[in-house]
């Protein structure tokens, strides 16, 4: 859980998924505010006052204070923190919504995971990120989440198939700057998506004003 201040929606659902909960800086009070167990604290927790600072050393199960003058991000702290734990897979809370360069640098940040074998995906509450790697790969239907966009994360993805939406498409190259595959809808309850060489990056998201 990041501190950015976007809004994470729901996490009740993700608390039945997760194993191990951590909390980057302020996202560590973020998620006490939610009702959910702070496993690991991280970061140098510059960001909350000294009531919340002391009520997190009691909630915490483990809390790690970092000097502020560091290398790493929080974020990137608390990413370092589910690798020493041998995630296999990582949901990423609070990344969005805050400054431009901290948001792109933390979405750079799931090619840490991507290339470790390690599932990474940021949500928020219209939006569903994860990076993907050659190969086919399924998709079901979310209705959280109709809208689906394939942007290439690598300057260019070979041979992008994709089956079961409303705009097929079939062994096509994409390149940086390519609009082609935005904004897509599934017209089954799943559908794959494959291709060859590159990085894609999968976009699952909805409008802001949906409820």
């Amino acid at each position: 859980m990041g501190s950015s201040p976007d809004s994470p929606g729901d996490l009740s659902e993700y608390d039945k998924k997760i194993n191990i909960w951590i909390g980057a800086d302020r996202g560590a009070i973020t998620l006490i505010e939610r009702q959910i167990r702070v496993d690991y604290a991280v970061g140098d927790f510059d960001s909350i006052t000294d009531i919340e600072k002391r009520m997190l050393m009691d909630y915490a199960v483990s809390m790690e204070e970092y000097p502020s003058e560091k290398a790493e991000t929080d974020l990137e702290i608390a990413l370092l923190k589910a690798m020493e734990l041998n995630a296999d897979q990582v949901y990423l809370f609070g990344v969005t919504g805050g400054r431009l360069d901290h948001e792109l640098s933390n979405i750079q940040l799931l090619y840490s995971f991507v290339t470790k074998g390690i599932r990474g995906m940021i949500v928020n509450e219209n939006n569903y990120l994860e990076l993907t790697l050659p190969g086919e790969h399924q998709i079901n239907q979310d209705s959280r989440y109709p809208y689906i966009s394939f942007i290439p994360f690598s300057p260019e993805v070979e041979g992008l198939t994709l089956k079961g939406f409303y705009y097929p498409l079939a062994n096509q190259d994409i390149y940086w700057g390519s609009t082609l595959c935005i904004s897509n809808e599934l017209i089954k309850k799943s559908g794959t998506f494959s291709f060859n060489e590159g990085i894609l990056l999968l976009i699952k998201s909805r409008d802001a004003i949906e409820g």
